[in-house]
């Protein structure tokens, strides 16, 4: 079984970006080729700023659906901490990340 993994990038215009792939370094050359999301290929060249190993495709599907409906600001926060550390925070049981304390980011 194949690991799935949520990541984010960054576009040439500073929006970003979130999707799931199994092989993330194959998914961004394929987006700077032209050849992803429609949305990226307008927005070229992307730059991988995130990664979050999930597990089983339905999880990063519904995580990549939790970092969608976050505001840009968490989505920064998950960035710079992504930047900071590779480990990974857990999630609750609807994907949302929390943090050491046990709070929603998204409340801070």
């Amino acid at each position: 079984m194949a690991e799935w993994y949520v990541y984010m990038l960054r576009c040439a215009d500073h929006s970003l970006y979130t999707g799931v792939a199994t092989d993330i370094d194959a998914r961004v050359a394929t987006h700077n080729a032209g050849k992803g999301a429609k949305y990226t290929r307008g927005r070229l060249p992307v730059k991988l700023v995130y990664r979050e190993r999930v597990g089983a495709r339905g999880a990063a599907l519904r995580r990549e659906h939790a970092i969608k409906r976050m505001r840009r600001a968490v989505k920064r926060q998950l960035i710079g901490r992504s930047s900071r550390s590779e480990l990974q925070a857990p999630h609750d049981k609807a994907g949302v990340r929390r943090t050491d304390s046990g709070k929603d980011p998204r409340l801070l």
